[in-house]
Parts: structure tokens; sequence; C-alpha cells
């Protein structure tokens, strides 16, 4: 008697809200492919590759997901595909630039989308960018970029590699030569220990496990961090927004620094059902709690900080929505129209 009142109850629960049930009964029967913005080998590759290998342990049907290279204008590429051209049934997802939103603010040409309008799924980690000079640059710490001009890798417009760097010769007075053309940041430390440039921009959680011999034997200094304050595991590299010497310089910096909270996400097309939407935010949800995933995070040391769709939304949005006098400064640093 009573589980056929609590089958009862549930019925009626359903009839009230239906979108709870075809919630539940969202099953991936196709396979689900997620585009990666960048080339192998650094730290959206790394996590894109978990979330693929993880991701359908979660999801309603096991579906098999495939990680594909989308790589192009500093993920932009991707992104622009993932917004105008994906279907938009769940069988699409991506791990973009941290600062498409960024780019959408400061009206970036090659941006065809709407950061906000973006389905954000969940964030696997924020992210922390690092700068990187060889250990035969006279660049030793930041304060010499300011005296000394050094080559660096530049991987696409849209990437904080060539953003930060540009930033700060027009806002501060820092002599970074940027050199375009490498495709992401793999190459970027590859052209760096070959010779071509002096420094490069890394992700500090792909350059820790991929080149932490570097790091161990000097070969490289770190000058900078591209987050609001110094990280506990590089206490002594300055923190991006530190170079502010006025307010209204610290505001500009935060500004690129708020990049990090978007980190490492996975987002999926606009315009996708309540219910595809929930399928996938749950499925990630409950992926980043599953022992097994996080014994392969800790087993490889990537970082793990989740944050929820709904969470990435309201971070997007808050980037989108900074004063325009910060917009206008940015915008004039990089000759963007206003």
């Amino acid at each position: 008697m009573l589980n056929r009142r609590h089958i009862v109850a549930t019925l009626a629960a359903l009839a009230v809200c239906p979108s709870l049930a075809s919630a539940q009964t969202v099953e991936f029967k196709k396979p689900i492919t997620v585009y990666i913005g960048n080339t192998a080998g650094g730290s959206y590759d790394l996590y894109g590759r978990m979330v693929a290998r993880f991701l359908g342990k979660h999801l309603a049907g096991n579906p098999t997901i495939v990680a594909s290279n989308m790589p192009g204008a500093g993920s932009l590429k991707a992104a622009n595909y993932i917004y105008e051209v994906a279907p938009k049934d769940g069988t699409v997802l991506g791990i973009v630039t941290e600062t498409i939103a960024l780019e959408q603010a400061l009206a970036n040409p090659a941006v065809q989308f709407d950061a906000a309008k973006f389905t954000w799924i969940g964030r696997v980690a924020s992210s922390n960018n690092i700068h990187v000079q060889w250990a035969t640059s006279p660049v030793k710490t930041i304060e010499d970029a300011f005296k000394y001009e050094t080559p660096v890798a530049g991987t696409g417009a849209g990437n904080i590699a060539e953003i930060v760097p540009n930033l700060l010769n027009k806002a501060l007075g820092t002599k970074f030569k940027i050199i375009s053309g490498y495709p992401a940041s793999n190459e970027a430390m590859i052209a760096m220990e070959r010779g071509e440039v002096e420094g490069g921009v890394a992700s500090w959680a792909a350059f820790k496990i991929s080149r932490g011999d570097w790091i161990r034997d000097k070969k490289v200094n770190i000058i900078l961090q591209d987050v609001p304050e110094r990280s506990a595991e590089l206490p002594d590299v300055p923190a991006l927004v530190e170079l502010g010497k006025t307010p209204e310089d610290k505001q500009l910096l935060s500004l690129y620094a708020s990049g990090g909270e978007l980190g490492r996400a996975i987002l999926a097309p606009p315009g996708m059902t309540p219910e595809v939407t929930k399928a996938l935010r749950d499925g990630f949800t409950a992926m980043t709690k599953d022992p097994e995933f996080i014994a392969e995070m800790q087993k490889v040391n990537l970082d793990l900080e989740p944050r929820t769709g709904e969470q990435l939304q309201a971070a997007a949005e808050k980037i989108l929505n900074v004063p325009e006098s910060v917009k206008a400064r940015a915008k004039g640093i990089f000759g963007r129209p206003n």
C-alpha cells in the first residue's frame, strides 16, 4: 500500500511539473563531440579530454564522447562555430578561451557570438596564466620588461598570450615584442626552447605538469601571473593587478584578470531546451564529484575547482557589464571602435 501511494504521489508531482519528468528521461543516444579551441598539449586540451573521458558515464544513455581540436583565432573559431553552426541538441560541447566575454565586451571584430547566451554547462577549474622567460633572457622579472625589449610568442589576437603583453605595453610601458603566428601555448613553449622567442604565456595548471623540469632546472623565470591576487603556489610572482599604479590602472587590469573566473569551462550552443540543459549540467556536476574522476585529476596534478553553469552565466554577464569608462580605455588601447 505504501509503495502504491508513493507511486501515485510521484505521478501526481510529475503531472504538475512535466519538465521534471522530461528532464529525468532525457537520453543521449548520439555521440557527443567536445570541441577544443586550441591545439593539443595545453591546458584547454588536457581539461577538454578529461571531460570527454568521464562525462558520458554521468549522462543517461552513456553516450560516447569524442574530443576534437578546432584551433584558430585564439579559439574564437571554435566559439563562433559552437554559437552559430553547431546543432542545439546536446551533441556538441566546447571548451574555449576564458577571454570570450572580454573579447565581446571590447568589440573584437572576430567575435560572432553573445557570451551571455551560450549555454554554460560547468567549470572544471579556474585558471592562472603565467608569463615565462627563458633563463638566458635579460628579462628576469616583470620590472625588467620595462627596461629591455623581449620577443614573446603570440597565439592569436583573442588569446591572453597577445592580449596582456599588448595591454601592458600600451597602458604601462613594458617592451614586449609580440611574435604572432603560434597556434597555442604548447607551440609557444617549444619556440621559446628553440630560441625563436624569449618568452611566452602558458596555463600554470598545464605548465607545472608538462614542463615541471624547466622549473626544477631553473630553465625559465616566471615573471607574472594573470590573476587579481597571487596564487598560493606562486607567492613570489606578482599578480597582474599589482602592476597598476593608479585606481584607474587597477580597474583596467582587473578586467583582464577576470577571465580566470570562467577558467576551463564547458559550454554548449545557445537555444537548447531546458531539459537537455539540465541533464548536461546535472551530469557535469555529478562528474566533478565522481571519486574516479577526482583520482584521475589528482594523478595528473590538474586543479579541480568546479562551478555550476548558472555561476558561469553570472560571471560572463558581469564581464560584459563593466563600466563604459573602462571599456572605452581598453578599446582605445587596442584600436577598436567605441
